[in-house]
């Protein structure tokens, strides 16, 4: 219970975040910036945690959930980025909608794997 409580907090925190970065992001045209943001910072911040720096931190076993489940599953957003993609599509917007899902994939990988580098490189020093 204790788990499922620190999940909800954190993911309200999170959830907070996405949307206050939402209202402050800029944008060029039609490209959802504030979403491809919170993705690639979120993706580099799990996977930076996820490569054993979250060890590093002594926290417990439920506070990792927190951190990992409630507040990043809270800030990043697979559903939104689905759903600006297919609007995207349905407004004739192909092109932008195309970049839009390549460069969610190419940054993720991207963020991800500069967020694994830094947490091994952190971990041996």
């Amino acid at each position: 219970m204790r788990a499922a409580l620190l999940v909800g907090i954190a993911g309200a925190i999170g959830a907070v975040s996405r949307v206050s970065i939402g209202e402050i992001s800029f944008g060029f045209g039609n490209f959802p910036f504030a979403t491809f943001t919170v993705n690639m910072v979120g993706t580099f911040f799990l996977c930076f945690l996820s490569a054993g720096f979250i060890q590093r931190l002594r926290l417990n076993h439920d506070l990792q959930t927190a951190l990992t489940t409630g507040f990043l599953g809270s800030f990043t957003t697979f559903s939104a980025f689905s759903m600006e993609t297919v609007n995207l599509f349905q407004n004739d917007a192909i092109l932008i909608a195309l970049m839009y899902i390549a460069s969610s994939i190419v940054g993720g990988f991207l963020f991800g794997s500069i967020g694994m580098k830094l947490a091994r490189k952190a971990g041996r020093e």
